[in-house]
Parts: C-alpha cells; sequence; structure tokens
C-alpha cells in the first residue's frame, strides 16, 4: 500500500554527475527526507544508495558531454531506501527525490519479501547467537579445553517453505581452536545450527547437523579434539619459502590515465566508475574514439546453489548480490599486496542502520598492466619485427562474502576489447563429517579431520546495456556451419556463416560445436568497408548451468541461471537478473518473467545478461585457502572499426622498457645447481 506520495521539502542537494554514487551528505538528506514523512515512527534503515537515474532523461545529458555540446539540465538524482518500520516492522521501500528534497513514494513491501541483509544486522545476529542460552548451552555440551572457544557464520536463510515470511538467519558454528585474527575456524565445524528470527530476535530452533552420508542427527556430543588446518603463513608448521626475489613493478612517469572525480581518460577510452551498495563496480558511459560502446556494464546477480541433498544444506543458496550485496561485501585494498604498480583507489559509502553514512575506503583499484604482446610480425624476407605490446586498464574491486573470496577485473585494451575477468578464492564452505574411518559421500569432498567441502556452483549473471555507436542495438547469434555439398563445393572444404536475428525478447544456448558467437550490431550504422553493421562479439564462456530440476525451489529462485542468453528490452528498474528481492525468495522475478513480454528486440534498446560461471567439484588442493578458479568473459569489436584499432600503438622498444638480462652462471655454479 502506499504510504506517502509526496513529503515536505528539505534542503536540495549538491550537484553530482548522474552517474556518481552517493555522497555522505546524500545519505544524510535521504535519512532527513525519511524521518520527515514518519514523523514519530522509529526506523530501523537497511540502505540508502543510489537510484539508478532515468534512461531516456540522462541520455541527452550524456550525449552533449561525448560531443562537447552545452549541457541540458541533469535529470533528477534519485535515492532509494529499503527500511524496517520497527512499530509494524514492517519491510518498506522508499524512492526519494534529492533535488527537491522530497519523496517521490514509499511503499510497504508485500508480506514475505524480505529486503537484503545489511552489515549491521548481521553483526548483531552474530552477537545476538553467541550471548543466547540455548547456543551457550550447546557450547557447554561440547566440553572444550580452556583457550578453545566458539564463533559463528550468520547465513541467509535460503528458502524450503513457500508459506514462510519471517525474517530468519541460519547460524552456523565453528570451533576456534587457536586465538588468532587468521585463524580458520572452517576447519572445525560444530554440528549443531541455531535459528533465529531477525525481527523479534528470537530463536526459532536450533537444527542439528548430520555427520555421515544420511540425515540423521544426534545431540551435541563431547569435541573430540583435532588439529586446526591453517593457512596464514605465521600458523604454518612448515616454513616459508625463501627463494622469491623482488617483483617491482614502476612507472617513473606515472600511469597513462587521468581521473577527474570519478571519469577516467585511458587512450581512446573515456568512462565513469560507478559504486554502489548491491552491483558494487559499475561502469557507465564506455565510449572508445569518442564513439559510445556501453552505456552501462555491471555483475547483475551470483548465486551459489550447494548440492549437499541433507537437511538443513538443502537451503543453502547463497545469492551475493542480492541477499548482502558486493558493494558491502567490498575489500579496503592495500597498495602492494591486492593491485601492483601505480595505482588510483576510489572510495564508496554506506549507510548504517541509523541512516549515516559510512565510509568504505580504498574498495576499487585502478591500475595499467603489461598482458603480453598485442601484435606482431616478423617479415621472413628482411628478418625486420614489428613488436607491440599490449597495455591494458584494470577496474578491480574484491568481496568477502564470509568464506569466500571472489575478484573482479574489467580490463580494457588499446584495441578495443573489455574482458570482464573473476577469480574465486578464500575458503570453502564447509560442514561437519564422521570420516574417521573412510567415510566418504558422492556430493563432497573430505578436507580435512571431521570437515567435508559440498559440491556446489557459482552462477554469475553479466548485465550487458550496449550503446554501439547508438542506443538502438539488435543481438544476433552466428554459427558456423560447412557449406552444402553441391557443385559449387566440389572439394567439400568450404563453410560459412548462418545468422539468427534475437528480434523479441528471449533466451539462447551456447553451442562450442558450432562455434556459436553472439553479436551486439547497429543496423543504423554500416562498416564503409564491410558493408555491414558496426558490432561487437561476446566471447561467451560456455559454462554448464544450474543443476537443479525445474520443480526445485532453487531453480525457480534463479531460473536466470538455467540458460546463458537473455535479451530483454530496456526498462529502467530492470536490473538485476533474478529480480529485486532474493533475500528468502519464493521464485524469481527477474528475467525469466521479462522474456514474457515478447517485446520487440530487433533495432531497440536492448540488454544482453549472460550466465556463465563455475561448477566448483572441491579437491582437498582447495583447502585450507583456495587457489584461485578464474573465468572470463570479453567483448570485442567485429567490424566497429575499418582496420586494427592498436596500430597507433608505439612499438615496444628497450630504451622503453629498461629490461635486465639475468646474469650467466658460472661452470661451478651450473654444477652447483644440478647437485
Amino acid at each position: 500500500m502506499s504510504l506517502a506520495s509526496q513529503g515536505p521539502t528539505l534542503t536540495k542537494s549538491i550537484g553530482p554527475h548522474p552517474f556518481d554514487p552517493l555522497s555522505p551528505q546524500e545519505i544524510r538528506l535521504g535519512h532527513r527526507i525519511l524521518q520527515s514523512v514518519f514523523p514519530g515512527v522509529e526506523l530501523r534503515v537497511n540502505r540508502i544508495d543510489l537510484q539508478e537515474p532515468i534512461k531516456k532523461d540522462v541520455m541527452p545529458y550524456i550525449e552533449a558531454e561525448r560531443l562537447g555540446q552545452p549541457l541540458p539540465q541533469k535529470p533528477a538524482r534519485l535515492i532509494y531506501a529499503y527500511f524496517h518500520r520497527l512499530d509494524t516492522g514492517a519491510c518498506c521501500k522508499a524512492v526519494l527525490n534529492a533535488d527537491k528534497g522530497s519523496v517521490v513514494y514509499a511503499k510497504e513491501l508485500p508480506p514475505g519479501i524480505q529486503i537484503p541483509m545489511d552489515v549491521d544486522e548481521i553483526t548483531g545476529i552474530e552477537e545476538l547467537c553467541m550471548r543466547h542460552p540455548a547456543v551457550l548451552a550447546e557450547i557447554e555440551k561440547l566440553k572444550l579445553p580452556p583457550g578453545v572457544t566458539v564463533c559463528n557464520d550468520p547465513w541467509m536463510y535460503g528458502t524450503d517453505n513457500v508459506n514462510e515470511t519471517r525474517r530468519l538467519f541460519q547460524c552456523f558454528m565453528y570451533i576456534v581452536e587457536v586465538e588468532h585474527p587468521e585463524n580458520n575456524h572452517y576447519s572445525i565445524p560444530c554440528k549443531f545450527s541455531p535459528v533465529f528470527d531477525g525481527a523479534t530476535q528470537e530463536l526459532v530452533r536450533m537444527d542439528y547437523l548430520p555427520g555421515g552420508a544420511d540425515s540423521q542427527t544426534v545431540e551435541t556430543q563431547p569435541w573430540k579434539p583435532v588439529k586446526t588446518i591453517q593457512y596464514a603463513p605465521n600458523l604454518l608448521d612448515e616454513p616459508l619459502r625463501t627463494d622469491l626475489k623482488p617483483y617491482i613493478v614502476q612507472q617513473p612517469e606515472g600511469a597513462s590515465f587521468s581521473v577527474e572525480g570519478n571519469k577516467v581518460y585511458w587512450q581512446k577510452w573515456r568512462l565513469r566508475v560507478g559504486f554502489n551498495n548491491r552491483d558494487g563496480l559499475v561502469l557507465y558511459n564506455l565510449t572508445y574514439d569518442n564513439r559510445n560502446i556501453l552505456y552501462r556494464l555491471s555483475v547483475s546477480e551470483m548465486t551459489v546453489p550447494y548440492g549437499d541433498p541433507r537437511a538443513p544444506y538443502h537451503r543453502k543458496q547463497a545469492f551475493d548480490v542480492g541477499d548482502v550485496g558486493f558493494g558491502l561485501n567490498a575489500n579496503q585494498l592495500t597498495l602492494g599486496c591486492d593491485c601492483l604498480g601505480h595505482i588510483k583507489y576510489f572510495d564508496g559509502y554506506r549507510s548504517d542502520s541509523k541512516g549515516q553514512p559510512v565510509l568504505l575506503k580504498n574498495i576499487i583499484c585502478m591500475h595499467e598492466q603489461d598482458n603480453g604482446l598485442q601484435h606482431k610480425h616478423t617479415n621472413y624476407r628482411s628478418g625486420a619485427a614489428t613488436v607491440v605490446r599490449n597495455r591494458q586498464l584494470v577496474l578491480q574491486m574484491i568481496c568477502t562474502v564470509a568464506n569466500y573470496e571472489y575478484i573482479f577485473a574489467y580490463i580494457l585494451d588499446q584495441a578495443g576489447n573489455i574482458e570482464l575477468e573473476i577469480r574465486a578464492t578464500g575458503i570453502l564452505s564447509t560442514v561437519p563429517f564422521d570420516n574417521e574411518n573412510g567415510e566418504t559421500v558422492k556430493w563432497g569432498t573430505n578436507v580435512g579431520p571431521g570437515v567435508m567441502a559440498p559440491f556446489h556452483q557459482h552462477m554469475f549473471s553479466l548485465r550487458i546495456d550496449p550503446a554501439i555507436d547508438g542506443f538502438n542495438n539488435t543481438i544476433y547469434y552466428q554459427d558456423s556451419v560447412p557449406l552444402p555439398e553441391d557443385d559449387n563445393n566440389p572439394y567439400l572444404v568450404g563453410y560459412t556463416t548462418e545468422e539468427t536475428v534475437i528480434d523479441k525478447s528471449n533466451t539462447a544456448n551456447t553451442d562450442v560445436a558450432r562455434h556459436r558467437v553472439f553479436k551486439i550490431r547497429n543496423d543504423n550504422a554500416i562498416n564503409p568497408i564491410t558493408y555491414k553493421p558496426v558490432a561487437y562479439k561476446l566471447m561467451a564462456a560456455p559454462s554448464q548451468m544450474l543443476i537443479q530440476p525445474k520443480k526445485a525451489l532453487g531453480y525457480q529462485r534463479a531460473e536466470f541461471a538455467t540458460k546463458p542468453i537473455w535479451v530483454t528490452k530496456y526498462q529502467d528498474d530492470e536490473l538485476y537478473a533474478a529480480g529485486e528481492f532474493t533475500n528468502q525468495s519464493r521464485r524469481a522475478q527477474g528475467v525469466e518473467t521479462w522474456v514474457q513480454r515478447k517485446d520487440n528486440t530487433e533495432n531497440e534498446d536492448v540488454v544482453l545478461w549472460h550466465t556463465f560461471g563455475l561448477t566448483h567439484n572441491p579437491r582437498i588442493e582447495d583447502f585450507p585457502v583456495m587457489p584461485m578458479e578464474r573465468i572470463s568473459v570479453m567483448l570485442k569489436p567485429d567490424g566497429f572499426f575499418t582496420k586494427n584499432p592498436a596500430l597507433d600503438v608505439p612499438q615496444s622498444t628497450q630504451s622503453f622498457n629498461k629490461s635486465t638480462l639475468h646474469p650467466e652462471a658460472s661452470c661451478c655454479e651450473s654444477m652447483k645447481s644440478k647437485i
């Protein structure tokens, strides 16, 4: 129901760029507007963040910027807020106008819809769990020796009951054998797991976790001591390597990029760096040589369903974007560790539960890197070689979601390519498992004494809002197929391509056997050499899709993860592949819903969604900390230019790069190295 349609006018906000993240002043303003709309009502703020500008309103502004023309009026600066009314317990959402200091609307959300978890709430549940008498009683049953304690990770509850409307948290408990800030508590999981009501702060029940291949559980028993499997350097039993020499990335004249606020200039690229609590890092308004390429690019959703069929693990399905937010989980990055070279950092802000800004320091790093050769050719007649190295611009964010780390790097290069590289690392989500006598299960890997890591998937959705030489584009796929076996192909060696236009909102599959390539073209701009529309192609990451049947609740909550390609017509409120609200959702309200409209998507303002991911069946080598798993998606120009756009990059020379030679070993030294 609508709670307010117009609020009192307050002090107007300053005038940031439409794509700039919220400032601390705007977060405070948003809170004051909320308070003015609900006088006398105690509110618990979940989130105050940027509401994306209305696209049709912002397009004239960014086009005037691109063309160097006088700027029209900015679109309305909008803020959204999620919050709880503490008098009624209702989850609410409001959209606020920062320019006018007023409310656009405020409404209660339907029963059962849960807004995301927030940092203060998670911390509060963690503390509640550790002081609750029932939890303390279970800990007492463990009969822990002096100095050994217990901690917990609050988890999103998932879904297993379509009638459940309470705001629930499942806490997984771990034994802390060593009191150290980098202790690996995931090495010793406990067999009890309390469930709390986040609204009432009440214990709903105590779940007891299975310790064998079936779902049978037992009451908490005294702990049989095992040694923690550690990963921190100063907790290891073995010494660290001593033969690693410094690797120093130097740029004595600084970087080749420049920055004005959140606008980045690098080589022929121009873009704006955005940040919000949900997506985290967002790239806006990417142009190359002053030509439009993308309006917006971000990872719109991610789900991690676990394959352990035993209760209560069947509920373990995190939506790390929708349930919590990459932005809220972004790391404060450290010079010389997370990024090497000449670094530019970007900060962000979130709100706390009282509506006040909290600084998120150094959460995005930007730097250049060398990535080998860009192109090379040696004329075999003359021996003359043309060598150009591939300089890249990297914008990186690292998110810690409880046990896992995700490293997101958007990489631009001098040839017009845009890559998203994702690396997964961190620690496996572990469960207790009695494996003293060699027991194993079909859906997990034993990674230590009494500890097992279940199979699971990491499914990402990359949202691509294209603007290939303009904002109306067409998406199609191209297959490579043999020519007919006829007189025009007498030697049966010929092949050609077949093109299929996705002219209505729909899905499509990848097809490695046919070298299927998805392309985004502008039918209104023809390449003068190829006589075909200018385009970019998606170098998709063919991946296994969601391993669940349609009748599974996990499937219904994450239907975006069942198809690698989705094409929709743009709408302002459609930013997230699994819909706006994923926390304890019963079914998605995302791309699977929007494609049913069968909108015309040929020569229209369209959005391309690419689902890809990792099916992670853990190795013991993934524990106690996981060597990174890497997956990559790339957008490459395909008929966008009339020749290689990196031809004007200077050749690679020793005078520029200043490489050094490794000293030749003496005869005696060579013999020593072989002994």
